[in-house]
């Protein structure tokens, strides 16, 4: 049987309906007469009792499915070749196709655009899958209410640029409340002073904040069995302070510690994501530099604080760590020097005890330093903080007095890594 409208007109239609609302005619027969089913027939009732005026049995064709252009067909295989040759590098920590990072791509470099979901089908269509492997359940999480109670700090080692053939650390620090990345930058060598000059610039911007959350490393605690090359152990874990705890505890800030990689899991996504998409930029611009592969992280940090809603809190993490410091939700403390310090020199930078000899002299690697004001076989604190690249400053303190300042060679200063 043809269809409706090929059969009657609006006006034969409507004049049917009006008889049967009049209850001039009954139901079974007009369905028998217009060839529809209960159902269709009182669609077509609805329709005509909503708008009588308007009313047809008309309908607007839909055009066929738009065919993507080839140039698009073409650039999203060719970002998905490059992803591929990356994946099956075993050198480069990617074990997955990233279709979101592929629609960015078009957008940004190619200025095209195409649906995630048309990105998916040609994916699987020229072989550019993987299936997702099971995610690893977080057993342990630390919750949080206040920004500024507790900041993730860790390090983190990848080849971040394959072009340089050079692996490098990505040290980072970010707020537990707000997700807001308050550091980030590649390093060549994970030193201790990387980690203070972290806790350093984030103190001086935002203030003190509550507790530190970090790993075991090292660098920022001591652990018996570890830490010492004696046979006979006698410092037990936590006895000895290293210099990223000693700065710590004199800012009045908590460190803690992660007993396992779950315990750190809302440090470890941020990372996932900025490695995923640093490592995929770095790939297409043949990045070799590490100050180029620190401007492009930049870009993808703006991104993550200002542009994106983060999976978990469902919020943008630069407004809701804003949001929390005007509701005064906030456990940062405003910076001001604890007393007897003068500058931040004195607080952010290496300490080394010494005791004056009869000359009123103190030796560090070989170098002798004359002290004035210090009287012979006295303790003193070295505190050295760098001025530049090529400088260092050392500041001399003895019973809670700055009595000297010297300034000295960092290549001299043999076993510090600024």
């Amino acid at each position: 049987m043809a269809q409706l409208h090929k059969r009657f007109t609006d006006d034969q239609v409507r004049d049917m309906l009006q008889r049967y609302v009049n209850r001039e005619i009954e139901r079974s027969y007009l369905q028998t007469i217009l060839g529809v089913g209960k159902a269709r027939f009182f669609r077509l009732l609805r329709q005509y009792r909503a708008n009588p005026d308007t009313f047809s049995i008309r309908y607007a064709r839909r055009a066929p499915p738009r065919r993507l252009d080839p140039r698009i067909e073409r650039n999203i295989v060719t970002e998905l070749t490059i992803d591929q040759r990356a994946i099956q590098n075993p050198q480069i920590p990617l074990r997955a196709y990233n279709y979101s990072y592929v629609k960015q791509r078009l957008q940004s470099h190619y200025r095209q655009s195409a649906a995630l979901s048309t990105i998916i089908a040609r994916a699987k269509q020229h072989g550019f899958y993987l299936p997702r492997r099971p995610q690893q359940v977080h057993d342990r999480e630390v919750l949080t209410r206040y920004a500024g109670e507790l900041i993730q700090h860790d390090s983190s080692h990848h080849l971040w640029a394959p072009a340089a053939a050079v692996k490098w650390y990505l040290i980072t620090s970010l707020d537990d409340f707000s997700r807001y990345l308050f550091f980030a930058q590649l390093v060549e060598q994970d030193t201790v002073w990387r980690h203070i000059d972290a806790v350093q610039r984030l103190v001086l911007r935002y203030g003190y904040p509550y507790a530190y959350y970090v790993d075991c490393h090292a660098i920022f605690r001591f652990v018996r069995g570890r830490d010492e090359l004696h046979t006979r152990h006698f410092r037990l874990t936590d006895d000895v302070d290293p210099q990223w705890k000693q700065v710590l505890l004199e800012c009045g800030i908590k460190p803690l510690y992660a007993l396992s990689p779950q315990a750190k899991g809302k440090v470890e996504r941020p990372y996932r994501w900025l490695q995923d998409h640093l490592i995929r930029t770095c790939v297409r611009e043949d990045v070799t530099a590490i100050v180029e592969a620190n401007r492009i992280l930049s870009q993808e940090v703006h991104e993550y604080n200002y542009k994106r809603v983060h999976s978990t809190t469902g919020e943008i993490p630069y407004l809701r760590f804003q949001r929390a410091l005007k509701e005064k939700r906030s456990l940062f403390r405003p910076f001001t020097l604890p007393p007897p310090f003068q500058s931040a020199k004195d607080l952010f930078c290496f300490r080394v005890q010494r005791t004056t000899n009869a000359y009123r002299r103190v030796s560090l690697n070989n170098l002798q330093f004359s002290i004035r004001g210090v009287s012979p076989y006295q303790p003193v604190t070295l505190r050295i903080a760098p001025r530049n690249r090529q400088l260092a400053e050392i500041r001399f303190w003895h019973q809670d007095r700055l009595v000297d300042v010297q300034t000295v060679k960092t290549e001299d200063l043999k076993g510090v890594h600024f």
